[in-house]
């Protein structure tokens, strides 16, 4: 896996990934950010929110489920000081279907959280990680 991250100005960073996908990061406005993409720490929850939720979509699919939705909610708490590693992760999922059982979805996120979301395993060296959630209509 290869990416390559390059200035554009003041605290703006272009990132591209070696897929091609490219992502903006910016500083905060105190370091001369100009809200021109994400932070970077920002772009870390988001990742662990994408390889979390391509999980349970896949683990759904995967027992031939029909699944027509599903969030990815995060919130996190970060140390007070430096290195302001993440201390704390919430993620709640959001999940929608056609009779889709509880107990499946519980069976997804576990299997995450426990055993394929590479992103969330490695942050929880640090974080306390939790997940909940809830089916949706």
């Amino acid at each position: 896996m290869k990416a390559s991250v390059e200035l554009q100005e003041n605290v703006h960073f272009k990132a591209t990934a070696g897929s091609g996908a490219i992502i903006h990061m910016d500083g905060p406005e105190e370091s001369g950010g100009q809200g021109k993409g994400a932070r970077p720490m920002e772009t870390l929850l988001i990742g662990m929110g994408g390889c979390a939720a391509y999980d349970v979509v896949h683990i759904l699919r995967k027992s031939r489920l029909s699944l027509t939705s599903c969030v990815a909610e995060l919130e996190a708490e970060r140390a007070a000081t430096d290195p302001k590693v993440f201390v704390k992760i919430h993620l709640h999922f959001k999940v929608s279907g056609d009779d889709l059982p509880e107990k499946a979805v519980a069976r997804a996120v576990r299997l995450s959280a426990e055993k394929y979301c590479s992103a969330s395993i490695m942050l929880g060296k640090t974080a306390d990680i939790t997940h909940s959630f809830e089916l949706i209509c």
